[in-house]
């Protein structure tokens, strides 16, 4: 069942930070903070989905005024609790929607966050509140996955993710409406395994890009990931910069 907090509520946030997953090592982390640090310079930065603050904390202990935005108040006590929490501003609220004071020079949205917006309307109201934040000349990034249809089987709409004795993950595709649910068997705090199933809507970069023209930015980069590689039509995430006009 979906409580205030979504999908995240005090179950998923008592797991999220799990050691085990690659996302979370420093080198994994330090090429994100890198570029937006670099994007921030001397402004601020909006976390849009600031979950448990692992990328919000780190980019705090470069010297940039961080604020997030996140749904879940389950991962934002998360934050909270962790060194370093009190660098980073925490508004509850929804990504699309919930207005902050001031204006920023960065704004941000990672680890494929954009999909938990699962209608089209959505993801471009999140767009047009991002470009309400930015100053002139600021930027939005999103990290998130190219949608892996070519990987499902032939006649098949699941895809099979991630299997192990204590964790497995698949995929349900609805490719007339982009609509696909995520299903976790995962273990609990308590060592229990539990079955939830998250709802997305996967999206395609040039999608993105008519989104943010909507909004009135322009695409200015695009990467296969952190380490600024070329996007190819091999690539199975990208990492894309838009641009809000200066002036």
């Amino acid at each position: 069942m979906i409580d205030a907090d979504g999908y995240f509520g005090e179950r998923v946030a008592a797991v999220y930070d799990d050691p085990a997953d690659p996302m979370f090592a420093p080198e994994r982390i330090d090429p994100v903070v890198d570029m937006l640090a670099e994007l921030a310079g001397d402004g601020r930065a909006l976390e849009l989905a600031s979950g448990t603050g692992r990328i919000a904390i780190s980019l705090a202990r470069r010297g940039v005024l961080v604020h997030g935005i996140e749904l879940s108040r389950a991962m934002t006590a998360k934050l909270q609790a962790k060194p370093g929490a009190e660098q980073v501003t925490v508004t509850i609220g929804d990504m699309a929607t919930t207005r902050v004071p001031g204006l920023f020079r960065v704004a941000y949205l990672v680890y494929n966050t954009i999909q938990n917006l699962t209608t089209q309307d959505a993801q471009v109201a999140c767009f047009r509140n991002v470009a309400a934040h930015l100053a002139p000349g600021g930027t939005f990034v999103i990290e998130v996955a190219v949608p892996p249809l070519r990987l499902l089987p032939p006649g098949q709409d699941i895809l099979g993710w991630r299997a192990s004795p204590d964790r497995m993950v698949s995929y349900h595709y609805d490719t007339a409406t982009q609509a696909y649910d995520g299903h976790y068997m995962e273990p609990a705090a308590d060592g229990a395994l539990y079955h939830h199933t998250i709802a997305f809507r996967y999206v395609w970069p040039a999608e993105l890009d008519l989104m943010a023209q909507l909004a009135g930015m322009r695409l200015r980069d695009r990467w296969a990931g952190w380490d600024r590689a070329p996007f190819t039509s091999q690539s199975r995430s990208h990492v894309s910069i838009w641009e809000k006009p200066a002036g």
